[in-house]
């Protein structure tokens, strides 16, 4: 059995002397923890237990140590939110596997205008990377939304159940699930078919390749985009499409650098650079905040995989996550940039920083990316305390 953390004087003591050092206040401390100040006190005391492993788990995560620092005893790490975005994933594959176009929907689904602002909120919970919420909601979403592409306003439900698979896609993607991805992506293209839209069937082409990509499968990935922006180049001028081909320009980019084509990755890479200087900082048009800052964002991500991460570092020192105001996109910055200053060897604590502030802003999505985790692995083997080692244990436990 995994021992149970009891706080006593020892683990209060530790907790104090961490947080005495940090400089912080009780309050301040218990805030960032979710715990009250005078639970805080009590424990810190010795007066009260930590009750179980996630109260000292939440209080390490608020320390930036790892629980062990504090228990004195192995504890294992939780985040019950990446834990539970993974438990109801199985809901959303039932949900994508019933919702076949060519079965008819049973039951009645909710009015239109309530799933499209149902359809917003998924969209947006996943650009703040909040993947449990997402998935709670996902499933009743696309069945009603399937139901009513049968109703009188059958094209705009379409178009609202294209959205919608797009997230889903993108939500089990960013979970480490390529093969569920890819069949959100199959129902995206289907929707778009329905919606007889082009901008639709290009934005669904993405989400097809991005689901190709995360499996490894980048010539097909390449192709697809490729084919893609080819077909949605004449269809540019209408709302969303330059977004949507310049975002599969930098698809092209990442499937041509994985598939060992890197001249050819940088050639749509420029390509993109100069459709965003021509749309600038996009609006939030379908999620995909293309524009130049989003640009260089998967420069940094192209370059880091098989590229050069000197490019990578050097492209991040000009650019500003924050001009793309959403979290899944800063996320990367910050983790990919990391990963480029690991690879380097030459600024490891200044990588430590970068995994922290993606973990701040994103800690569904660190705690559950394989990429972090190898670059938190990479880190610790040549760690030491100058460069971050407290820290790196502590976001080490935390990670699925």
């Amino acid at each position: 059995m995994t021992p149970r953390p009891h706080a006593g004087p020892e683990v209060g003591g530790r907790i104090r002397a961490r947080r005495l050092m940090r400089g912080w206040s009780i309050r301040f401390a218990a805030s960032r923890a979710g715990v009250s100040h005078a639970t805080w006190s009590r424990i810190e005391r010795g007066l009260q237990a930590t009750g179980n492993r996630f109260t000292l788990a939440d209080i390490a995560r608020a320390l930036e140590c790892h629980p062990d620092e504090l228990a004195g005893a192995p504890v294992p790490a939780a985040d019950r939110q990446a834990s539970a975005a993974l438990a109801g994933v199985h809901a959303v594959r039932q949900a994508l596997i019933d919702i076949d176009p060519a079965e008819p929907a049973p039951g009645l689904a909710a009015p239109l205008p309530v799933l499209a602002r149902s359809a917003e909120l998924a969209e947006s919970l996943l650009q703040t990377c909040d993947y449990a919420g997402a998935v709670r909601l996902l499933p009743g979403l696309l069945r009603d939304l399937h139901a009513e592409t049968a109703g009188p306003d059958g094209r705009r439900a379409y178009r609202l159940l294209c959205s919608a698979a797009h997230t889903a896609s993108s939500v089990l993607r960013n979970l480490g699930l390529p093969a569920d991805a890819w069949l959100a992506a199959e129902r995206c293209r289907e929707a778009a078919e329905g919606a007889d839209d082009p901008v639709l069937r290009g934005y669904a082409t993405y989400a097809r390749a991005s689901a190709a990509a995360a499996a490894g499968s980048y010539q097909r990935a390449l192709t697809l985009a490729e084919r893609g922006a080819d077909d949605l180049r004449p269809h540019s001028a209408r709302p969303g499409g330059a977004e949507v081909l310049g975002t599969l320009h930098l698809m092209c980019a990442m499937a041509g650098q994985g598939s060992g084509r890197p001249d050819e990755s940088r050639a749509f890479s420029a390509e993109a650079a100069a459709l965003a200087r021509r749309t600038g900082e996009a609006p939030t048009t379908m999620g995909l905040f293309f524009g130049p800052t989003n640009v260089a964002i998967w420069r940094i991500t192209i370059e880091v995989e098989e590229g050069d991460p000197g490019r990578a570092v050097e492209i991040a020192r000009h650019t500003t996550p924050a001009a793309v105001p959403i979290g899944i996109r800063q996320v990367y910055y910050y983790a990919d940039t990391a990963r480029a200053l690991a690879q380097l060897r030459t600024a490891d604590r200044e990588a430590v920083r970068l995994l922290l502030n993606a973990e701040r802003v994103a800690p569904q999505h660190v705690h559950t990316s394989a990429a972090v985790a190898e670059t938190v692995r990479t880190l610790l083997e040549r760690s030491s305390r100058r460069a971050g080692g407290t820290e790196l244990r502590g976001l080490s436990a935390r990670l699925s």
